[in-house]
């Protein structure tokens, strides 16, 4: 059983299968599968999204003792980033890989020393790593800067995933170049029907686990607010937008979490949550960075 900061790549435990805590094995059943809040499953596990909310930790039993193992929520559509296609090399050069030991989470270099990321990506010590294509291979266009600073928006919500979004300060500054360049910050809210770009390293699988070690990239539409309010009623704020599929199929899923949804080449998302992954009439849900871009630059000229 990994620990409870592991992501488990290839080894979730099913649903029912058994969890290891601090005082034994339980029974880990997901109960609803709804984001924002603790859900109730099996042996009175609480059930925490992790990464994006795709798939669920068990937090604590009725014991108080932690849970060391993850529980993957059952996914019924086919296996299809899912659905998507690998990106050319080195073609999103503002993409980061957030790595601890291993790639966990991506973001979005916006200037030469920060990246936008999800604030449920939050770990205490972060190295960005650069111009990657092939995470698994040293290609020699990576630069590997561990963080200095690392802020959530004081407002994260770990329970409804609002404010759903983090800025990681580098120790020293990129070097930019053809492979490494930074994505400029909205000026306009994300318009309904605009083809957007979402990328990263994570699921290709809405069942079971298959990391890839290339990019991937999808192309999806931002859908209405009113089809995203209707795919998670009474779960959406006005800091979150749905890109996707109603029909299900392509979606963003685990460890994709933090990377850029860009739309007309400025970063409009940062990958937050979903219902499974690639589910019918349950999209990806992401951060809009519009609200967000007065904090970033705040922030950004109270830390420099």
């Amino acid at each position: 059983m990994c620990g409870p900061d592991d992501r488990c790549p290839a080894r979730w435990p099913g649903p029912g299968r058994a969890v290891k805590c601090g005082k034994g094995l339980a029974a880990a059943r997901p109960g609803r599968v709804e984001r924002g809040g603790a859900q109730r499953g099996g042996a009175g596990l609480e059930l925490h999204p992790l990464l994006g909310g795709r798939t669920w930790r068990a937090a604590r039993d009725a014991d108080g003792c932690e849970a060391l193992g993850t529980v993957a929520v059952p996914f019924d559509d086919d296996d299809k980033i899912v659905g998507g296609y690998t990106c050319e090399e080195n073609s999103l050069p503002y993409q980061v890989s957030l790595n601890s030991g291993s790639h966990f989470c991506g973001g979005s270099l916006i200037s030469e020393q920060w990246v936008v990321s999800a604030a449920h990506c939050y770990k205490t010590r972060i190295q960005v790593r650069l111009g990657e294509h092939n995470i698994k291979v040293l290609e020699g266009n990576e630069q590997f800067i561990n963080a200095a600073k690392i802020i959530r928006h004081p407002k994260y919500n770990r329970d409804t995933l609002d404010n759903d979004i983090m800025l990681i300060k580098l120790s020293s500054p990129a070097v930019i170049n053809a492979r490494v360049s930074t994505i400029s910050l909205p000026t306009t809210p994300p318009a309904a029907g605009t083809e957007c770009l979402i990328s990263g390293w994570g699921n290709t699988l809405s069942f079971g686990a298959d990391y890839p070690d290339e990019l991937k990239c999808l192309d999806a539409p931002v859908l209405t607010q009113a089809e995203c309010k209707a795919s998670y009623p009474g779960k959406i704020t006005n800091s979150m937008f749905c890109v996707g599929f109603l029909e299900g199929g392509k979606d963003s899923c685990q460890r994709d979490s933090g990377g850029p949804v860009v739309c007309n080449g400025q970063l409009q998302g940062v990958v937050s949550w979903g219902h499974g992954c690639a589910w019918k009439n349950r999209p990806g849900v992401y951060t809009k960075v519009y609200n967000y871009v007065d904090w970033i630059k705040d922030t950004i000229a109270a830390n420099s």
